[in-house]
């Protein structure tokens, strides 16, 4: 048997952290076991699809790296086969025609509260209702089998049943003859030969209506796997406040797409103690059914230090190509700056996220406008005065603008003064960068480049004199 696995989003709204988790199971999953993954769109709810909802999940995809063998299908697209399949439900007796008024379908459910029932279709159309009128609407509903029990082998939950009496007639086909979920899946996953369903929890009161369905069809019932939810911090449902927002909006925060897929794989799924795990290792190790089923928590802290990790491990060129990215939301182009593997190389150990990296990274591109008032203070004072003067004519004087030769530079003004290196390297570190932390000395003036390095070196000698003429900085 080919493995074959779907992610079917609904597009109305953005792809957000759960659904991300569950097209990476269904993505690891086929990847390892050498079968196909598909990518369904059930755009079926007309009034809360939308197109920009459809293009948020393409990208939120395209951005995770969760290539697609076959697709998107999008099943707005197969309402001819939906119809094909409730007219076959029909005709072999397996669906039926319910001209139930929405007010009396009211009153039902509202007399089995009050008597502390579980609100259900009562099969009062079941046996064949004469219709009100030659042009009363109905709607069709599924005839679920009156008595027994429907069971299956879920991959991450174990042996789950359901009694049939549990199960009431679902419809099948709206009012306006439009399918409804539980039918257009159980067609679509036929169809499209998924042999493995991996789907949220949510979905473990649709499976038995779905099995049923199949089987009334006489179609193979595929293998199902359900995963659990993911949970706030205070153990509620995940929400915006908790972090549950667009995918692409972690792309904009600055986290790798590897980084993000990493933590989502870590959701309620371990190998041993292992905590960071590259693609093709989650393509080795992962299977469903060491997925946990408790609900896991999500952890804003825990995210942070992988993207930490994973900046740290990166490639330099793959490293560079996302922080360009960001680079330009800033309105630089990083064409016009120190070479960009150099850059990252340098700074990959300093950020937690690229957004962070490319905000440390500004300086080597323009000019700022002000020094951190903190670092001035402290490094800016006239005692650095002659050191950044002289640092200055002894670079003005490198004709060879390589990280080696400004090292050497500085070390011969720090060795002539009879300082030490920091008290050189400290306030020509803030006269370059604006603050107190950067790379070391010599990379941080090979990144900023001659032109900048000198004009910034005047600049910081600006501010020691005009703190000095205002009787500032003079301890």
């Amino acid at each position: 048997m080919t493995v074959r696995t779907r992610f079917a989003p609904s597009p109305t709204g953005y792809l957000h952290i759960g659904g991300a988790r569950t097209a990476l199971f269904s993505w690891l999953f086929a990847r390892k076991h050498g079968g196909q993954f598909v990518l369904r769109i059930e755009d079926t709810d007309l009034e809360r699809s939308t197109a920009e909802s459809v293009n948020a999940i393409l990208e939120g995809m395209t951005w995770l790296g969760l290539d697609y063998d076959e697709g998107p299908f999008y099943q707005t697209k197969r309402f001819d086969r939906y119809g094909e399949v409730i007219q076959q439900l029909l005709d072999n007796g397996h669906a039926y025609k319910c001209y139930c008024s929405r007010e009396r379908l009211d009153k039902l459910r509202e007399q089995q509260m009050a008597d502390k029932q579980k609100p259900r279709y009562d099969g009062h159309c079941r046996h064949g209702a004469e219709p009100p009128s030659a042009d009363a609407p109905f709607v069709i509903r599924f005839r679920n089998p009156a008595s027994g029990e429907v069971a299956f082998d879920d991959l991450v939950r174990g042996r789950i049943s359901f009694d049939n009496t549990e199960l009431d007639d679902l419809v099948i086909a709206r009012s306006d003859g439009s399918p409804t979920y539980n039918l257009t899946v159980v067609v679509d996953d036929s169809d499209m030969r998924i042999t493995h369903v991996i789907r949220g929890d949510d979905h473990i009161n649709n499976t038995p209506r779905q099995i049923n369905i199949l089987r009334a069809l006489g179609l193979d019932v595929p293998i199902y796997a359900h995963t659990p939810m993911i949970l706030g911090s205070d153990g509620k449902r995940l929400s915006k406040r908790h972090g549950a927002v667009s995918v692409i909006q972690y792309r904009e925060e600055g986290y790798l797409p590897e980084a993000l897929l990493n933590y989502l794989v870590r959701l309620g799924w371990s190998h041993g103690d292992q905590e960071l795990f590259s693609i093709d290792e989650m393509i080795q190790l992962f299977d469903i059914d060491a997925v946990n089923r408790a609900a896991s928590v999500f952890n804003p802290d825990k995210l942070n230090w992988l993207s930490q990790q994973h900046i740290i491990r990166t490639e330099p060129e793959h490293l560079a190509r996302h922080l360009s990215h960001h680079l330009g939301l800033r309105g630089i182009d990083p064409t016009e700056g120190p070479n960009m593997l150099d850059l990252v190389s340098a700074q990959h150990e300093r950020a937690t996220t690229l957004v962070e990296m490319a905000e440390i990274s500004e300086c080597y591109y323009r000019d700022f406008d002000s020094f951190d008032e903190d670092a001035a203070k402290k490094h800016l004072r006239p005692v650095a005065r002659e050191p950044l003067e002289k640092v200055g004519q002894a670079l003005a004087a490198v004709d060879d603008w390589t990280a080696e030769k400004v090292y050497q530079a500085v070390q011969t003004v720090a060795a002539d003064l009879g300082l030490k290196m920091g008290k050189v390297a400290q306030p020509l570190r803030v006269a370059i960068t604006g603050r107190a932390a950067s790379p070391s000395i010599d990379v941080t003036l090979y990144l900023a480049g001659r032109d900048a390095s000198l004009r910034r070196i005047d600049k910081a000698l600006d501010y020691i004199a005009r703190r000095a003429a205002q009787g500032v900085g003079n301890d």
